[in-house]
């Protein structure tokens, strides 16, 4: 049970989606900057995205964040879970490009602190291919995923109970955006 009462079913609104509807006038501006981030066109996929989204979630060890973004990455990237789970547990030797790669490594320095993110970090990406836009975008997504854990995981909130609940909501996801999620 969260830490707070929600004021909603917590089976029905699990996760973050709870707290989106507790206080509504912080979730509307939340769900858009994740829709800018995760859906909007951009020269990375929206599955290679939620990856990195997924993939700091898992660093964070916040439950509901990784299982909800690990399932709609999933749901984006032909290789489907298979990648998301060789990304999560290996990066330097999953199946991805070497750009993605060069991000991943610059996002699990911002997971850690801003200030990790080196030149060399920067460097590296930009040798790989990495333009200005995704690197920002990475930083970004990066520092916005660990605020939505710290949100998530500091009030309590329940992950979903039924695993297939996360394959629901990434149809929706991938078929609607973020912004009618609560």
């Amino acid at each position: 049970m969260a830490h707070i009462d929600l004021g909603v079913n917590e089976t029905e609104f699990p996760g973050i989606r709870g707290p989106l509807r507790f206080r509504p006038e912080t979730g509307g501006p939340l769900l858009e900057l994740v829709e800018v981030l995760l859906r909007r066109p951009h020269p990375l996929s929206p599955g290679e995205r939620e990856l990195i989204a997924a993939y700091v979630s898992g660093r964070n060890e916040c439950t509901y964040c990784c299982a909800a973004h690990s399932a709609y990455a999933a749901a984006q990237l032909d290789e489907g879970m298979a990648l998301v789970d060789q990304v999560r547990a290996d990066p330097d030797h999953a199946p991805i490009s070497t750009k993605l790669r060069a991000l991943l490594r610059i996002a699990a320095a911002v997971q850690v602190s801003g200030r990790e993110v080196t030149t060399e970090l920067v460097e590296a990406a930009r040798t790989k291919g990495a333009t200005d836009l995704e690197i920002h975008d990475t930083v970004l997504i990066a520092a916005a995923f660990c605020m939505f854990n710290r949100y998530v995981d500091g009030l309590g909130t329940l992950p979903a109970g039924d695993p297939g609940w996360y394959a629901q909501a990434s149809e929706h996801i991938a078929r609607s955006g973020y912004r009618q999620v609560v």
